[in-house]
């Protein structure tokens, strides 16, 4: 089957499809004006979607999925800018917790929204790592704490973890964990999983699930050899990033200035 085909009694040749390729893979055929598809595209498509996506005339099936197979965007939900900066605006880092987990299923849909994450040219590279009993994630914490006593780091987190107090992970019930091959047959994956993190932050707060970046596990999980087992990533991943992941136990009702935009113009 070839990787794009175009059918000819829906295609108005508009050439959107030719403009939109990242990698002009799709090119205008002059003797009929229909879009065509370049031999280099068996080798240098990306699988982004694009060419499927924009299509107005629903003509274009890539890859062995039309139209049909793909979820439709939908004007009626989309939230105008007003909504959107307030939702931006309004998410926090949060770290005290509801002595309640969140579901599995809501979970499993955050992580599936993040998917959509862009990565470099579509790698797609995140990788995850969904700690959801809240007995391991305390053990995981725990383990942090044990690294930073061997090598007397962060003496206030290991002196309140001995005071009953979880300041690595704040007692969050879940944390997700982002991996990537390190294997060099990626461009980006600190960048890619960072974004995919972001994603997964700002799905949560959606959903109303608090979320904040777990840099003392994310740390640990890459140098700390009692972590890096209980893991047990593959041996050549590692990890990029982490977001605990509950249910706020306070809300936050307002939202606090920042700092004046630093910015250039030219």
């Amino acid at each position: 089957m070839a990787l794009i085909t175009i059918d000819h009694d829906k295609c108005k040749r508009d050439g959107i499809c030719i403009s939109e390729c990242p990698f002009s893979l799709i090119r205008e055929n002059k003797e009929n004006g229909f879009p065509e598809i370049r031999a280099a595209a068996e080798r240098m498509c990306i699988h982004c979607g694009h060419c499927l996506a924009v299509c107005p005339h629903q003509a274009l099936t890539f890859d062995g999925v039309g139209p049909a197979d793909c979820l439709p965007v939908d004007k009626e939900l989309a939230l105008d800018p007003a909504r959107i900066e307030l939702f931006l605006k309004s998410r926090r880092s949060i770290r005290t917790y509801k002595d309640k987990p969140v579901d599995h299923a809501t979970l499993e849909r955050l992580l599936d929204t993040a998917r959509w994450a862009p990565s470099a040219k579509n790698s797609q590279s995140a990788h995850w790592l969904m700690v959801e009993d809240p007995a391991e994630v305390r053990r995981l914490a725990g383990m942090v704490v044990d690294w930073f006593r061997e090598n007397n780091y962060f003496p206030g987190v290991v002196k309140a973890w001995k005071e009953g107090r979880d300041m690595v992970l704040r007692g969050a019930p879940h944390v997700a964990i982002a991996h990537a091959r390190t294997d060099g047959s990626l461009l980006k994956p600190t960048e890619d999983c960072a974004i995919a993190i972001s994603y997964l932050e700002l799905a949560a707060h959606a959903h109303g699930v608090g979320a904040c970046w777990a840099g003392f596990l994310a740390n640990g999980a890459n140098d700390y050899p009692p972590l890096v087992d209980a893991l047990g990533l593959p041996a050549d991943h590692k990890v990029f990033g982490a977001l605990m992941l509950g249910y706020p136990k306070f809300r936050y009702r307002r939202i606090p200035q920042r700092e004046p935009l630093k910015v250039e113009w030219r």
